[in-house]
């Protein structure tokens, strides 16, 4: 394909028309997310579950593993898409295993530890897609030549350049995807990227800095966790543990109440960003800190557009964003923050959905920011329940009053986490995916472990029901009315993660469902199919000893949430992590990520070459026959 061609269709699908982006085709991809959004929670779901059949779950139950290997049930087949490193255009440097390529060339190649991820399909070719793919830290044993944290400006710019997001185009051949190297649609947006900042906190105070004295510019993203796709074909990527990378050489350095919340420490958490460039030294900008920790919005199809943080979705360590629509036509997104102790959260549009995709572009920057309170209810050992409350995060409202420290709604939503404590919020434990069911618009979130429940003010109970929660949990709701725009709701646990083997008939063999062939622990990446399965990726211990004997590598599973029933559909290579989901519009393909193999040593995925180096990929997992994922 020419150059020419590539940027007449490039322009034609910036601007392509809302009456072609409603195309049932278009919202597809944009299932996972959106529940019950724009077709309604029942069309699209109940069409693929007439098309698999029952059971809901159609694949064998595969055993725990601790292989170096990828491992998925009998008739089907996995590959590798894209690994860190791998150029994006044709003229670009090539991967080198010993660490020696520059700032400039991981700046256009795929990011490393890559994780949250979306399809965009191309609204007249089924056989083109778009994807968006977080890439959320690095491994410096791997990514510098000396093995440890950045020893120089130049190795600090090559860590901020391997972090932020990683968009490329695939394309469909012979019924199996592959990434197109090349395509004009592939680009990084990375740690120096500039963002624009709009919402209510665009241009206050305490965004400013000597580099943006208007504080509504912000270089970089990173630290970029999971993520959501909107109806308006955007991409929300999410900011996680962003205080990792700031630090001080003063050690003598106080830090105020707000940087403490947000767990910030002289040292750079495995990170020392903060010596070499002074941007992430607090003592010089303590600003710029609260820079980060917010959603970011792009735009995949337009290269040429400027990302946008959206600081009315709040700030704190975002973990995804689980979009869906109330009863009258407004967006909702659900957030979660994670870190022990923290919050779920929610936002609702001031205003509908547009049919024009311009008109939607600022939808996320007006709206009402929520956080939740569980109610103590039924005290089932099995599955806990109660009521719950969205408590709204105005200022104003609640004590959130320039007395208590809130002089602005921008300030709100700067120190989102103190608002949160502030109205009465419940502390959890570390919220990570949320997911939204298109059966029934329920909405279910990961809630991954937190060895300190029951220290430090967090009681044992309600949605969090064990100290020294080794295992996690998945906690649901209802909203009241099945409306997302309710300001109550009912809620239970999913299930309990456990080991029954290892600790029988206590509480930390886990809920019913879990048995010695199907248990895991620290539930984390989690989303739905049209079907209405659920999946459940994990991030947890991988010893396979003591607490976590029988467990094995990390891993994927599939729930039926009408019954419960789990089963393990895949398991990891060495020291991985299993994150990051996304479908095809046809639900025959899944991509999954796998990030940072080996990351205390041991692998070699996923090139098992004898000197091979471990990286980090998106693996295209499919049916021999061609049939549904799941079914």
């Amino acid at each position: 394909m020419s150059m020419h061609n590539d940027q007449t269709d490039l322009e034609r699908l910036v601007h392509f028309s809302r009456r072609r982006f409603i195309g049932a085709g278009a919202l597809a991809s944009a299932a996972l997310f959106l529940g019950g959004g724009l077709l309604g929670r029942s069309a699209l779901a109940d069409a693929v579950s007439e098309a698999t059949g029952n059971p809901l779950i159609g694949f064998a139950n595969i055993p725990a593993s601790t292989a170096d290997t990828l491992v998925v049930p009998p008739g089907y087949r996995a590959s590798v898409l894209i690994s860190w490193g791998q150029p994006l255009h044709t003229d670009g440097p090539a991967f080198r295993p010993d660490g020696s390529p520059s700032a400039a060339d991981q700046a256009v190649q795929f990011g490393d530890n890559n994780d949250g991820m979306a399809f965009y399909p191309f609204p007249d070719d089924p056989d083109r897609a778009l994807m968006a793919i977080n890439n959320e830290y690095t491994n410096y044993r791997y990514l510098l030549s000396h093995g440890t944290p950045p020893k120089s400006l130049e190795d600090t710019r090559k860590a901020q350049a391997a972090e932020g997001v990683s968009v490329i185009e695939v394309k469909r051949v012979d019924g199996q995807w592959h990434f197109v190297q090349g395509s004009p649609y592939n680009r990084r947006v990375h740690g120096n990227t500039p963002i624009a900042v709009s919402g209510p906190a665009a241009g206050h105070d305490l965004l400013k800095t000597a580099a943006d004295p208007a504080g509504r510019e912000v270089l970089g993203t990173f630290q970029n966790c999971s993520s959501g796709a909107t109806p308006w074909h955007t991409y929300l990527t999410c900011e996680e543990n962003f205080t990792d990378v700031f630090g001080s050489r003063d050690a003598n350095l106080k830090f105020d109440a707000a940087q403490k919340r947000y767990s910030v420490k002289h040292v750079g958490v495995e990170n020392d960003w903060h010596l070499h460039d002074d941007r992430f030294d607090l003592a010089q900008n303590p600003n710029e800190l609260n820079r980060h920790g917010w959603i970011t919005e792009i735009d995949p199809f337009d290269p040429q557009a400027k990302p946008v943080k959206r600081t009315a979705l709040g700030r704190f360590k975002h973990e995804n964003a689980a979009l869906t629509r109330t009863r009258d036509g407004r967006v909702v997104v659900y957030m979660g923050d994670d870190e022990r102790g923290e919050f779920i959260y929610k936002f609702v549009s001031r205003d509908r959905l547009q049919d024009d995709p311009k008109a939607n572009r600022e939808l996320l920057d007006h709206g009402t920011l929520y956080v939740a309170r569980f109610d103590e209810g039924d005290r089932d050992p099995n599955r806990p329940k109660g009521r719950g409350q969205w408590l709204p995060l105005v200022h104003g409202e609640n004590g959130l009053t320039a007395a208590n420290g809130f002089a602005s709604q921008a300030e709100v939503l700067i120190h989102a986490r103190q608002a949160g404590t502030q109205v009465g919020a419940t502390r959890m434990d570390r919220p990570e995916w949320i997911a939204v069911s298109p059966k029934d618009g329920q909405v279910y979130c990961t809630l991954t472990n937190n060895t300190k429940r029951g220290e430090d003010g967090m009681p044992v109970g309600g949605p969090n029901p064990r100290a020294n929660n080794l295992y996690g949990q998945i906690v649901r709701w209802r909203e009241s009315d099945d409306d997302a725009a309710a300001l109550s709701f009912d809620w239970d646990l999913f299930v309990i993660a456990g080991n029954p083997k290892v600790h029988p008939g206590k509480p930390e063999a886990g809920s019913q469902q879990i048995n010695a062939e199907n248990m895991f622990n620290s539930p984390d990446g989690l989303g739905f199919d049209a079907a209405g399965r659920l999946w459940v990726l994990t991030d947890g211990k991988y010893s396979n000893k003591g607490d976590y004997e029988g467990m094995g590598n990390n891993q994927m599973l599939c729930a039926d949430p009408r019954s419960g029933e789990m089963r393990r559909f895949l398991v990891g290579p060495v020291g991985c992590e299993v994150t990051g989901m996304a479908f095809s519009p046809d639900y025959r393909t899944m991509f999954v990520g796998i990030q940072h193999p080996g990351e205390e040593g041991g692998s070699q995925f996923p090139e098992q070459q004898a000197d091979g180096q471990p990286r980090s990929s998106v693996m295209v997992i499919s049916r021999e026959d061609g049939g549904v994922i799941g079914a």
